[in-house]
């Protein structure tokens, strides 16, 4: 089950980050603030109860959830975090190291508890970790631990497993344990941070009853929960008394709202009922009027591109993909759709990310209509008829795919190009992984952890998931290239071979990178400090200029 299970992983949380994908679409340069910085108010704030307008949340079980980030993050410690600027700082862990990248040992903090009083051991870590990546336990971030030696086992391609436990992992002592990956990856410790929240510790209280804990998860983060969780009920966090962290909540506690309908959440932070909310696609033209300076963007760790189905014979001469790519006008569309808070894509990952590779795409991603008709009529012009740009419905891509579609006729020459909306997100993974999508489509990749690999492991090798989401690309020369990059012994070196990969890619390109994201949120006038980290809030550091 390893591959259909680490796989249904990967695509369960692309279909989220696409959904916020979708809702970053709403954006205006006004009031963009650089991801360290905060809203004005008072930095010390008066404590008080942070209403967060969130969607509909779906587990608190960090090693289930795809779409209860915040939620999650508020509960849990994570081993390590990495700020904006993307330097690791230890939090639960006291150290993680490696003389190899393969062997990894991680010693954590004495003294830490769960909320239940339970002392954290290096054996919440491995028991918890086990039981993420165990097929018939079904959790959806199990993927995540893939790297490790013996997720296969856990994972059988066929039958239940035989083991219940990774032989990559192994305690040494109470705050000690050690982790054996597959192959070395100097990422490691990258994965290991806030986002990833398969790597989160579980109680042993937990694995009595799973079920029940998911409704009442206990942590050994900054908030404790007050009452039981129901996925469309809001529910309350209370500051933890005895949290050992650095990273001590401002305010008192977070009600966590859930709504159906964000334009909705954005009415009630509006009128000070809620204090904070994603901004919505529905929203762009009328956030800055609507709130100022206190809308914020913030850097993010994603990027929006064109995949197209590379079996298709008319699109499978690269120089019919570089033409579309050419024929798409990044500076109109962002002003039009985005309002210019986006920024024209010029690699495969953002620059958010470590060694991102400036303008590798090269004239392939610069607007020429002329070079790009003339680079099409090289490839023997178009002879598909109809040129179907898809995308899924109900998420308020139309402007944009419209946009898309009209640039292409328009600046290739072809007669029929339409935009073609899928009934839904479901009916367009479907046509993907039937390999029956009609034409270049949606694509959107956040990283869960602000590393080149992410991006590169996840869209371009055949274990990395979301190739449906690429054409079913594959070169063996990436393959080998990442898997040097993985070992390299410095982050600094491994981000030069990450970003000497995409110059391979970019060579073939099977995708059309589009635009660089940012994730944009607006608060109410109680929101005081907002400080971000890969473009999201970070919780424990909001304030409260009034209660």
């Amino acid at each position: 089950m390893s591959v259909h299970r680490s796989r249904l992983t990967r695509l369960t949380r692309l279909s989220a980050l696409a959904a916020a994908a979708v809702l970053v679409t709403a954006g205006c340069a006004v009031g963009t603030q650089d991801p360290d910085s905060s809203s004005g108010g008072s930095a010390a704030g008066v404590g008080g109860t942070l209403v967060y307008a969130t969607g509909v949340p779906d587990h608190l079980t960090p090693g289930r959830q795809t779409v209860a980030f915040d939620q999650v993050m508020s509960l849990f410690a994570p081993l390590v975090e990495v700020d904006s600027s993307n330097n690791i700082s230890y939090l639960q862990a006291k150290s993680v190291t490696s003389d190899d990248a393969q062997h990894w040992t991680i010693t954590i903090r004495q003294g830490w508890t769960f909320q239940n009083g339970e002392p954290v051991t290096a054996k919440s870590y491995v028991d918890a970790w086990n039981a993420t990546a165990l097929s018939t336990n079904a959790f959806e971030n199990s993927g995540q631990l893939a790297g490790i030696q013996g997720y296969t086992d856990l994972n059988p391609s066929k039958g239940k497993p035989k083991t219940t436990t990774m032989s990559g992992l192994k305690v040494v002592d109470d705050h000690t344990f050690t982790v054996t990956l597959s192959k070395p990856d100097s990422s490691f410790p990258l994965q290991l941070s806030q986002a990833q929240t398969g790597f989160y510790p579980m109680p042993e209280s937990a694995y009595k009853d799973l079920k029940a804990y998911d409704q009442h998860p206990i942590g050994d983060g900054p908030f404790e929960m007050t009452g039981d969780f129901t996925p469309d009920k809001e529910f309350t966090v209370k500051k933890w008394a005895d949290y050992k962290g650095s990273n001590v909540a401002k305010v008192d506690a977070v009600t966590f709202r859930p709504y159906a309908d964000t334009n909705t959440a954005y009415t009630d932070v509006l009128a000070g009922n809620a204090d904070i909310v994603f901004l919505p696609t529905g929203k762009m033209t009328s956030a800055s009027k609507d709130f100022g300076d206190r809308l914020h963007s913030f850097d993010a760790p994603g990027i929006d591109y064109l995949g197209f189905p590379l079996w298709d014979k008319r699109f499978s001469d690269k120089r019919v993909r570089q033409a579309i790519s050419m024929s798409i006008d990044r500076q109109a569309v962002n002003k039009a759709i985005y309002g210019g808070l986006y920024a024209p894509a010029t690699a495969l990952t953002p620059p958010t990310m470590q060694g991102t590779p400036t303008g590798v795409c090269g004239q392939y991603c610069t607007f020429d209509p002329a070079a790009a008709k003339q680079l099409l009529a090289e490839a023997g012009g178009w002879k598909g008829g109809t040129m179907k740009i898809v995308y899924p419905g109900g998420l308020s891509l139309d402007s944009l795919y419209k946009a898309y579609a009209n640039q292409i006729r328009q600046n290739l020459g072809i007669p029929n190009v339409v935009a073609t909306p899928t009934t839904d997100w479901s009916e367009y993974w479907q046509s993907l992984t039937d390999s029956t999508v009609a034409g270049p489509h949606f694509g959107h990749w956040g990283a869960l952890y602000v590393s080149q690999q992410n991006t590169l492991r996840a869209l371009f090798t055949t274990t990395g998931g979301c190739t449906l989401c690429t054409g079913k690309y594959h070169n063996d020369e990436v393959d080998a290239m990442l898997a040097k990059a993985d070992a390299a012994t410095s982050t600094d070196q491994a981000a030069q071979l990450y970003a000497d990969t995409q110059k391979v890619i970019i060579g073939d390109f099977p995708v059309v990178p589009t635009f660089f994201d940012k994730y944009s949120y607006v608060v109410s006038d109680r929101v005081g400090q907002l400080p971000a980290s890969a473009g999201s809030p970070v919780i424990t550091g909001i304030t409260l200029t009034k209660s």
